[in-house]
């Protein structure tokens, strides 16, 4: 059976969001990311923020959290994309990533998202990479902002 097939993302949620907050990346990516319990927080102040459990074989094994409206470069950001490191290497990121991608764009009528990382974050410029997503040179802060471009079906 594909990976595919076997992860699906739903929404945070009274069943899963402690369980996400459980999750923990390797210690070498902790730099990286914040929290998925401030993820969580953060989503119930800023409401068009739309946080999602990943999961794989119907175990929570990621998180993560993308806005439901456009921002900076006329896009729609991922805040947070992260998968246990006990899930790791697995193509769980890539196939969440692509699901989330999928559901932005059912749902929000994306033409361009944009996700922002680390430089030193190999592994994140490996996924966005391998996904369509291209860099400009768009800076914000530490971060790189890499983008995607939706074509309609």
């Amino acid at each position: 059976m594909l990976i595919k097939n076997k992860v699906k993302i739903v929404e945070v949620n009274a069943e899963n969001w402690y369980e996400c907050c459980q999750l923990e990346v390797a210690p070498d990516q902790l730099e990286f990311i914040e929290s998925n319990a401030v993820s969580i927080a953060q989503s119930k102040f800023e409401a068009t923020l739309k946080p999602y459990a990943i999961y794989f074989e119907n175990k929570v094994a990621g998180f993560l959290m993308f806005n439901s409206t456009p921002e900076e470069l006329d896009a729609y950001w991922v805040y947070r994309i992260m998968v246990d490191k006990g899930f790791q290497g697995k193509g769980i990121g890539k196939a969440a990533t692509e699901l989330m991608i999928l559901e932005m764009k059912e749902s929000f009528d994306v033409d361009r998202i944009v996700v922002g990382y680390h430089p030193d974050n190999k592994e994140a410029h490996r996924l966005y990479a391998s996904l369509g997503f291209v860099d400009h040179g768009e800076r914000f802060g530490r971060e790189m902002a890499v983008v995607k471009e939706i074509h309609p079906n």
